[in-house]
């Protein structure tokens, strides 16, 4: 699986062989520490979207700037093995940055997904995808499932004990 995780400058050069053949990119993004079923439904939803599924994880680093010193659980190594092993995922990239515009508009993906958390306006890339035609959509999210969630619930399991 470590065949689909891929550098921008090789990305770049797939999407662009893939556009020339008519196929339709779709392009999400995340930190998915700790995977759960809301991500698996995204990705389903966003495959189902288009023909390529391009799935942007934040790196390490990335994730310690957003989330605090205590993330990621999995590093990103890891993580995008888990996501690339994935069927409906045909590339995974790191991105190091706080956001994944540099990605996105680099690549200029048909579609960009994210999960209902997110309102369209706030959607990093949204200006970029738009300015070309492309369509930008956040999925609806399930209630009560998030990473943050189950960390909350695995201390205080823990605690008990």
């Amino acid at each position: 699986m470590k065949d689909k995780i891929k550098d921008l400058k090789v990305l770049t050069k797939l999407v662009s062989e893939h556009k020339s053949e008519g196929k339709k990119v779709v392009f999400t993004n995340g930190c998915y520490d700790l995977l759960h079923i809301g991500h698996i439904q995204c990705f389903q939803e966003s495959k189902a979207l288009g023909d390529i599924l391009i799935v942007a994880l934040n790196s390490d680093r990335s994730i310690q700037t957003l989330k605090g010193p205590s993330r990621p659980i999995i590093p990103e190594e890891e993580r995008a093995e888990i996501i690339a092993a994935m069927e409906n995922v045909d590339y995974v990239i790191i991105f190091s940055q706080e956001d994944p515009l540099e990605v996105i508009a680099t690549i200029k993906p048909d579609v960009l997904v994210k999960g209902g958390d997110w309102s369209i306006d706030t959607i990093v890339g949204k200006d970029v995808v738009e300015s070309y035609g492309g369509k930008v959509l956040a999925l609806p999210m399930i209630p009560g499932v998030s990473t943050s969630r189950i960390i909350e619930d695995i201390v205080a399991h823990a605690s008990l004990k």
